[in-house]
Formats: structure tokens, sequence, C-alpha cells
């Protein structure tokens, strides 16, 4: 594939331009010795985890002298360090000063920094670094701090962000070395701005991630959406060169493709992965997506956060049990709602409208390719009662469907409760029916225009989903799935988990969320006005009068869980 973008061709790191004495590689520094593995920056040594105040001295592999292995490490005397990461901005002065992480204090202790990155300085006599970055330093910076009397050395890690708004800013230097933003991994996307990319078919793209560069493809991804000026968008790699995140998704490896979810209209950025976590607790044996945060640039230009998610297609399936070449349909509008008429009332053509096959065979387009789902719908919507509750458990995984609607209305799913859901069914094995959620940003007292809903309303989805109806018409389904939805919000599904669930979000968003908004709380707040490309879609968006920031948004959301939550102890829908 051709060179595109920035990003140069060759190996696994993309190497910067030749910027003199102001490389952020830390060559030509000093501040005593350098080796090849303390360069002034380690892009994905850490993986994302701190590292500061560790040492990489002090243990032995063998008595000095006689080449006997010792029997362990030796005793750190020292363990220089300078605390926790550190991050600025481009442009931003900060000092820190280092010190033994133990309590040895004498005034024979010398210490020094071997990489010191250009423009800083040391001082020897009080310990202590002084640092303006430049506006060409973006990047994630392991400096090698040491005790020279007893030759311990110790790890600070210092982030240095990307200073979009500083007079005299240019482009990331290195996207090799730019690995994360103030904690949270950076997605370094290059195309052809002259060719874009589209919503139909994948074009030839580079991604940097964590020091590697991934020759792959991508597309735009969403119907509705699609006219967001920050739009969602789907990765595929290759498949000897798959992506995997380390620290962050809980075991997310290996991926072919992977989904970058536009928060534009969730500027509290954390209703997917608080849905789709709340969806892995209650159901932890059905199909799991795994979702992350990262910051994104495309062509070196900021786009800022994103939910990475994983893309349901064969691998996912087979990652969680289901046969990689079953049939995987896409609920994609509200008539896919498990009924012989349309939302309108009006007849449907045929069973499987509202639905789109993405994968098995034959494929979408060939004859047969929806046989499986008409079976399935006309079950649904001929069976007789008997036949529907005896059958229940052996059509579909009845854990799956129930923990749908417990699920769904629990978090208010105005957008899902039909649409974008998927359904997977392995004809090899004759079933049973299995259920994926998908695309849940309206959620949690929003819907998918952002405008709010009530905590306290107890929707059934009965009308919209001919499933659901059916499920609560038959006793036998209905009381003993309301009663495990009562133990859920005692138990795994508490307020308690949920708001810890929030904590640990806004953490790991920290500043992240506060650039993000800072690039698109603007064009949120005046989006889909009459006239505009947005407004055909999203007509009620610009009614509202109540946005908040993001700040406010969060405690919106929580305040709301809390209502919705103390009100379902006394009556579930």
């Amino acid at each position: 594939m051709a060179c595109l973008g920035m990003v140069a061709c060759g190996g696994d790191s993309v190497p910067p331009p030749d910027t003199g004495p102001d490389d952020p590689s830390g060559s030509g520094a000093d501040a005593g010795s350098q080796s090849g593995t303390d360069a002034g920056t380690q892009p994905g040594a850490d993986a994302g985890t701190s590292d500061a105040g560790t040492s990489d001295a002090g243990t032995s592999s063998s008595d000095a002298g006689t080449g006997v292995p010792d029997a362990g490490p030796t005793a750190q005397v020292c363990a220089p360090t300078a605390g926790e990461t550190r991050w600025v901005l481009e442009g931003e002065a900060f000092t820190a000063r280092v010190r033994c992480a133990t309590d040895k204090a004498e005034p024979t202790l010398r210490f020094g920094v071997r990489n010191l990155p250009p423009g800083a300085t040391f001082d020897e006599a009080t310990a202590t670094l002084r640092w303006t970055p430049a506006m060409n330093q973006g990047a994630v910076w392991m400096l090698t701090l040491e005790e020279r009397t007893t030759g311990e050395t110790g790890t600070l890690k210092v982030g240095v962000a990307n200073n979009d708004a500083a007079p005299g800013k240019v482009d990331i230097v290195d996207p090799a070395a730019y690995t994360e933003e103030y904690g949270l991994p950076v997605v370094h996307l290059f195309f052809d701005p002259n060719v874009g990319l589209t919503s139909g078919a994948y074009r030839p793209a580079e991604v940097v991630y964590r020091g590697h560069r991934f020759t792959m493809e991508a597309k735009y991804r969403g119907a509705t959406s699609g006219v967001f000026p920050k739009r969602s968008l789907t990765f595929k790699f290759d498949e000897d060169d798959l992506f995997s995140e380390p620290v962050f998704g809980d075991g997310f490896k290996d991926r072919k493709r992977v989904v970058l979810i536009s928060p534009f209209n969730d500027n509290s950025y954390l209703r997917s992965r608080l849905a789709f976590d709340l969806w892995s607790k209650l159901s932890p044996e059905a199909v799991r997506i795994r979702t992350f945060s990262v910051v994104v640039y495309a062509n070196n230009k900021y786009r800022g956060l994103y939910t990475a998610a994983d893309h349901p297609d064969k691998r996912l399936m087979e990652g969680n049990g289901i046969d990689k070449d079953a049939d995987l349909f896409k609920a994609v509008d509200a008539n896919a709602n498990f009924s012989r008429n349309r939302r309108d009332g009006v007849p449907k053509a045929n069973l499987h409208e509202g639905f789109e096959k993405d994968e098995g065979t034959p494929e979408e387009g060939q004859a047969h390719a929806f046989d499986t789902m008409d079976a399935f719908v006309a079950w649904v919507a001929d069976s007789s009662a008997d036949a529907f509750r005896q059958d229940f458990g052996a059509k579909l995984k009845a854990r799956d469907y129930e923990d749908w609607w417990i699920f769904n209305t629990l978090i208010l799913g105005n957008d899902s409760q039909a649409k974008n859901a998927y359904h997977a069914y392995d004809p090899k094995a004759g079933g049973p029916w299995r259920f994926i959620p998908w695309d849940l940003d309206a959620s949690f007292g929003q819907n998918y225009d952002t405008t709010r809903t009530s905590a306290t309303t107890r929707p059934t989805y009965a009308s919209e989903n001919f499933l659901f109806k059916r499920m609560l018409a038959e006793p036998a389904i209905a009381t003993p799935m309301r009663e495990r939805y009562r133990q859920a919000l005692k138990n795994e599904l508490s307020e308690a988990a949920v708001q810890s669930l929030i904590d640990g979000y806004e953490r790991e968003l920290g500043v992240n969320a506060q650039r993000d908004e800072a690039r698109w709380a603007a064009e949120y707040r005046d989006f889909a006005k009459p006239d505009t490309v947005g407004y055909a879609n999203f007509p009620d968006w610009h009614l509202r009068q109540d946005f908040k920031t993001h700040a406010e948004e969060v405690e919106y959301v929580r305040q709301w869980v809390h209502t919705r939550w103390t009100a379902f102890q006394t009556q579930v829908p």
C-alpha cells in the first residue's frame, strides 16, 4: 500500500523528522550517561501504567568478580523517585524533585537524570528538574533518574500533551512517541485527505497506536449519526497484524475490527461504556462487548474522545461460544419488532423487514439469506400460547432475551427496544438464538437526540417489540424474570455498583473530557438547527434549553440513576 498522510512507510514505528536539538527522542541531551534503552521517549514501554518511582537497578544476577549467581535481588538503599506520572501541556512549566523512596537521607546522595529532555535543566544541588516543553515536544517521556552514590535508578514518566491553542504550535512530530494523552491511549489515524473516508466501502488507512504502525482500512459508520461533525469509525486490521490494547478493555486482544463510537451526542462521555458494562454484570454468560476510552487524532488533527468497542462479527461470536459461521442479523430500524406488522401497523412485505444480514451464508442479496430470521419472527408472531411457552427455552437462549428486557427497561433504552440490536443463530446446531446489545447512547436520561427522559417512567416496550409482549403475557416467563430483576437491583446492578463504575470512568477521563468539551461544546449546542445538515435527522435537538457542561451532565446521570434505582426498589416495569 502507498504511504498515506504524514506517516512514513517502513517499520513498526514512525521516525520523527530531523529537528536538531529539539528532537524529542532525547538525543543530544545530557545529565549523565545515556544508553539506547534510556532514550528520552520509550513509547509503549509502560503500556499506559505509571511506573514513577520504580527502580531498574539494585538487582544483581551474579556475585561481583566470581560469576556465582546471587540468591536474589539486592535490597535498595534509596530507590530514587520523583513521584507519580506528570502530565503537562506543551509550553507549560513544571518542576519535579528527585528523592529517595526509602527513608534514606544523607548528604552524600547525588541525584541526576540520565536522559534529560532538550530544554530541561536539572539542579544537582537541590535535585530539582525544571522543564517547559516546547511546541514540538508532545510525547510520553520516560526519564531515568539515578542516585550516583549507590548506582540505583528509577523512572519518572512525563506526558507532554499537544497544545493546539498555543501560538507557534506544530503538528505532533512523532506519533509513535505520542502514545497517551493524560493517561488515555491515543489513536493516530492517517488517510489520504484528497480521497477521505466514506460510510460505504473501507478505504486504505494507517493507524499508529502505542508506538506501532498498522497498515489497515477504515470507514465511517452510523446511519442517523452520519451527519455528526464528529463521526464514528470502524477499523479493519490485517489478519497478520491484529489490534490489541494491553491495559484497558479487560482483555481487548487480537481484534480484526474495532469500532470507535463518537460521543458527540453524549457529553458525559460515559453512557455507552456504562451500558455495556452493566450488560456484562447482568448477563455474564451472554455475548460481551468490551469497551475503553481513547483519544483520536486524524491526520495529526485533534478529534477528541471516543469509545473503542468490539465489532459484532464472526470473531466476536466465536470468542463467545457461537460458531463463527453462524448467521448474524442486525436490527437496523424499528420494524425489526418480531411482528407481522410494521411499527405503523401496516403488514410487512416480508418478515425480516428491519433487519440486515452481516454474517453467515447465504449472504444478504442471495436466495434464502433470511430464512432463519423469517422462521424466528414467524414463531414469535404465530405460535400459540402453549407452543410459545414450551419452545421458549429451545428456540432462543432464554437468559439472553430476558436480560435484554430487564437491561433495556432499566437503562431506558428508548432507541434499542427493537432496533440497534444483533441476533445470532447457528443453523448447524439448530440454535438457540442469541442476543447482542448495540448502540446505547439513548440511555440513562436522554434520547438519541439528547432530549431528556424521566427517571421514573416504567415502559415495558411491549408495544414496540412483539417478543417482549409475548414474554410479559406468559406468567411462567414474566414472574421469575421480574423477580430476578428485583434481585439484580440489590446485587450485581445495585446503585452502589453503578455509581462506582461512573466514578471509575470519571477518573480515567479526567482532563481529556475537558479538552474534548473545549473542542466540541459549541458545535454540540448549535447542532441540527433548521436549515442545517443535521436538522432532518435530529429536529428536536435545537429546541433544548437545558444544555449542560460535561461535569453537569455527569452529575445529571448520577442523579438520574439514583432516582430511577430508588423508584425501582418498590416497582419494576
